[in-house]
């Protein structure tokens, strides 16, 4: 695990002048500059609007010609030449439209495909109910439909696109690798909050976002330059570009496109103050809601009660016809997992046999579960016999304890397999938190705030921390923001979505060990 230490503990104080220049580290941009981003993301938008009227168009045209070729039910009908392009052009702009309606042209950067996707469905459903309405208004009792194309485009038009967006996406965060549209940030804070935020842009250079330094959110003056641990040879030197009351002069002289605040712990009326040296600059500001998440981790929503505005600061997701759908979600996938996969896990429990025969297959332990409940957990089992004579603990980067096919499948959680009973036992749901053991539930209770929050619901395989990088030998803090994000907002959809990521995350992710 990279250990990220605080800036504060890196910085030292000077030895001679306690007030130090603002150092010029990234000359200002020029109006060139700022053209040739604004003309880069004008190209990036047309090209991706053509792109996508290219995939509707091509989607529509493949429909109409499977079934010309493919004759099921009534017999095909062609249409007149007129009536094709009248049609054509209606169902393409019904569907373009709806991708805007669906907001498949605002998406911010580093936005999820998975939830892109979602979108893309979304709209092309939509999109073709509105060219059904169109056409039947254009065209009168002279416009008749098949079902067969109408799924046969749905399906079409929703893989074409999806795939051109995958494509384009790759291309451009090459460009944006290269330089080309990058944003420019400033981030007011040094404490864990920026930290994540700088690993989160270390990690994503296709992003195309540019820190040009730090801004401490105090007023002592301090040194300049500090180095961050953790990052790789010849990695980026985040730069103290100066202090909070300092603030305006920074922007005006480094002309940021973004300043992010991350000062957690900050009052309202401090970020207030913050936001308002900036009000007469060029420049957006954000605020990371670093404070108001020990409280929540759900976004701010507004409601009335007979009148009187109120605001929701938490809120559960799973409940009534909600749990039901998850039970059942989770009953159909794990039945289908243990039925299509039961051939290759008794060929992993062979082999743990054989490799080390004095063990058992299956590894068991007490895990803390729904409403605080302990449960058995089932594994393969990936250790040596006696790994735990000592007592539990956390397994780390070459563990000596793993056996021969410990590490192959740890790495890759076959070893994880088996708890696919325990869904269907009704202790565990694929999606949720991962358990933890009963000692390190009464350790971590006393010392992160709200960590028993993430209890109210099943435990699962897989969970949003998991799939964000978050396991292993990682921060249990952080872990239980997303937990509890998870918690406030589950829907079906964000269940999919994470299952689809955890397959991603198995081949990638570098904490499975």
């Amino acid at each position: 695990m990279i250990e990220h230490e605080r800036l504060e503990n890196l910085v030292k104080p000077p030895e001679t002048e306690p007030n130090l220049p603002l150092p010029p580290v990234e000359p200002k941009p020029n109006r060139r500059h700022q053209i040739t981003r604004d003309m880069f993301q004008f190209v990036f938008f047309v090209v991706r609007i053509g792109l996508d009227l290219t995939m509707v168009t091509l989607g529509f045209l493949l429909a109409y010609w499977l079934r010309s070729k493919i004759r099921l039910g009534n017999d095909f009908l062609p249409l007149s030449p007129p009536s094709q392009l009248l049609i054509l052009g209606l169902s393409c702009s019904a569907v373009l439209l709806a991708f805007q309606n669906r907001g498949l042209y605002q998406l911010k950067r580093g936005y999820s495909k998975i939830d892109e996707f979602y979108r893309i469905c979304a709209g092309v459903v939509f999109g073709l109910i509105v060219a059904i309405a169109l056409n039947s208004m254009a065209l009168g009792s002279g416009f008749f439909y098949s079902r067969q194309i109408l799924i046969y485009a749905a399906v079409l038009i929703t893989g074409l696109v999806t795939f051109s967006r995958l494509v384009f996406g790759s291309f451009i965060g090459g460009l944006r690798k290269r330089g080309a549209a990058q944003v420019r940030l400033i981030i007011v804070g040094t404490g864990e909050t920026t930290q994540r935020i700088l690993r989160k842009v270390h990690a994503a250079p296709d992003l195309g976002y540019k820190v040009l330094g730090v801004v401490c959110e105090k007023t002592a003056p301090t040194v300049h330059t500090c180095t961050w641990p953790g990052l790789p040879p010849g990695g980026s030197e985040y730069v103290l570009l100066g202090h909070l009351n300092e603030l305006t002069e920074v922007v005006r002289h480094h002309q940021p496109d973004e300043v992010i605040v991350a000062m957690g712990g900050a009052s309202q009326e401090q970020l207030l103050d913050v936001v308002a040296l900036c009000d007469d600059l060029p420049v957006s500001v954000k605020i990371y809601p670093d404070a108001f998440q020990l409280i929540t981790t759900n976004e701010v929503s507004i409601s009335e009660l007979t009148g009187l505005p109120l605001v929701s600061v938490k809120d559960v997701g799973l409940r009534g016809i909600n749990r039901v759908m998850k039970r059942t979600l989770d009953l159909v996938i794990s039945l289908l997992v243990l039925v299509l996969l039961s051939a290759p896990m008794l060929f992993v429990a062979i082999l743990i046999k054989l490799t080390d025969p004095r063990g058992p297959v299956f590894y068991t332990q007490i895990r803390v579960g729904l409403d605080g409940r302990p449960f058995t957990i089932l594994k393969f089992r990936s250790m040596r016999n006696n790994a735990e004579a000592g007592g539990p603990g956390w397994t780390t980067k070459s563990d000596p304890r793993r056996t021969l096919i410990g590490s192959f499948i740890r790495r890759f959680s076959i070893d994880e397999l088996p708890q696919f009973i325990n869904v269907l036992l009704g202790d565990m749901s694929i999606v949720g938190p991962r358990p933890e053991q009963p000692k390190f539930v009464e350790q971590f209770s006393q010392t992160i705030p709200r960590y028993m929050r993430r209890h109210q619901e099943k435990a699962g395989i897989t969970g949003w921390a998991q799939v964000n990088g978050l396991r292993g030998d990682t921060s249990i803090a952080e872990r239980t923001r997303y937990d509890l994000y998870y918690i406030e907002n589950w829907s079906v959809l964000f269940d999919l979505k994470i299952m689809l990521k955890s397959i991603i995350v198995v081949f990638t992710d570098k904490n499975a060990y």
